[in-house]
C-alpha cells in the first residue's frame, strides 16, 4: 500500500513540473518571443509531455520495457488527442467567451486545468493503461 501511495505522489511530482514546463514555455515563447498562442500552447504542451513520459516512465515507474519507441509513440497518440482539447477550449474561450489569451491566463489555465482533470486525464490514464505498459 505504501509503495502505492510514494508512486502516487511522484506521480503528482512530475504532473506538478509538467504544468510549470507547459505553462512556463507557452509564457515564455508567447509573451518575450511574440510566437502565436496555439503554436506556443502546442509547444509547451509537447514539452510537458516529453518530460512527464520520460520521468514517469524511468522515475515514478522505473520501467525497463526494451519497446520504449513504441510505448512513447502510444503514450504521444493519446497526448496529442489533449494538446487538441487545449487549442480547441483556448479558441472557444478566446473567440466564444472573449477572453483574452495572456491578459486573463489565469481564466484560460482554470479553463483548461479544470476541463482536462475531469476529462482528459481519465482519458488519457485508460487509454494508456491500455497500449502503455507503464500506467
Amino acid at each position: 500500500m505504501f509503495e502505492i501511495g510514494f508512486k502516487f505522489l511522484k506521480f503528482c511530482i512530475v504532473g506538478s513540473l509538467g504544468l510549470s514546463i507547459d505553462f512556463g514555455a507557452t509564457y515564455l515563447l508567447k509573451e518575450k518571443i511574440k510566437i502565436n498562442k496555439y503554436v506556443s500552447n502546442s509547444i509547451g504542451f509537447i514539452l510537458a509531455t516529453f518530460s512527464n513520459y520520460l520521468f514517469n516512465k524511468y522515475w515514478t515507474f522505473k520501467d525497463t520495457d526494451p519497446d520504449a519507441l513504441m510505448q512513447f509513440t502510444k503514450f504521444v497518440s493519446v497526448s496529442f488527442v489533449g494538446l487538441g482539447f487545449s487549442n480547441m477550449i483556448i479558441y472557444l474561450l478566446i473567440n466564444k467567451k472573449g477572453v483574452k489569451f495572456l491578459l486573463d491566463y489565469n481564466e484560460v489555465m482554470k479553463w483548461l486545468y479544470t476541463i482536462n482533470l475531469h476529462l482528459m486525464k481519465c482519458s488519457r490514464i485508460s487509454l494508456n493503461k491500455f497500449s502503455t505498459p507503464i500506467y
